[in-house]
């Protein structure tokens, strides 16, 4: 049996995608459901640790910020995970160009946040076909990707989260909330889909 593997991407790999990694490991941890969680950026700062803001943001909504060194999004990377959940439209577009199979499973955060409670509320949460943790975790996000049709933004940059780099406290703050926003909907979702109480 593999682990389910989860990848957060943006564009420096310091801010949105470290904080988005380190809060759904948090919460997928505590919730009982065993994932790989990684980052990487489209951009990255190669090796830079996340920004201070970022850091004490991943703190406040629950994270114990572990050591971060970005890294650079790579084909590989794409291919070996199960669930790619991008900062943006536009990470998105890049993670599908390097590995086109990517479609099936590549989403913005807020974009499979949506889909997610769109599924749950359809009652779309698969049974117990097998006893594969990441096989059930893999035909959730296959449910939730058959809604990608029917379920639309009110506006398409709905989908993006504001990338706060050298930006205000308030501009942290609002992806700060955005992120945590995303992944308790998605951590509801991927433990729905085992089954765990």
């Amino acid at each position: 049996m593999t682990a389910f593997s989860v990848l957060t991407v943006c564009t420096g790999n310091i801010c949105r995608s470290p904080l988005a990694e380190q809060l759904l490991r948090a919460r997928l941890e505590a919730a009982g459901v065993p994932v790989s969680v990684s980052s990487a950026g489209t951009r990255a700062l190669v090796d830079h640790d996340m920004t201070l803001q970022a850091a004490e943001l991943a703190g406040v909504y629950g994270a114990s910020p572990a050591t971060h060194a970005a890294r650079l999004l790579t084909e590989p990377l794409i291919a070996d995970a199960d669930l790619v959940l991008t900062a943006s439209r536009e990470h998105r577009a890049e993670v599908v160009s390097q590995h086109p199979r990517a479609s099936r499973y590549t989403f913005t955060l807020n974009q499979f946040a949506r889909l997610v409670t769109t599924a749950l509320a359809e009652g779309l949460v698969p049974g117990g076909e097998s006893d594969d943790p990441a096989d059930r975790l893999r035909d959730f996000v296959r449910a939730a990707a058959a809604l990608r049709g029917t379920v639309q933004p009110s506006r398409p940059e709905d989908d993006d989260i504001i990338d706060p780099y050298r930006q205000s406290q308030d501009v942290y703050d609002q992806a700060g909330e955005a992120i945590n926003a995303a992944v308790n909907t998605i951590t509801v979702g991927l433990t729905e889909a085992l089954g765990v109480r």
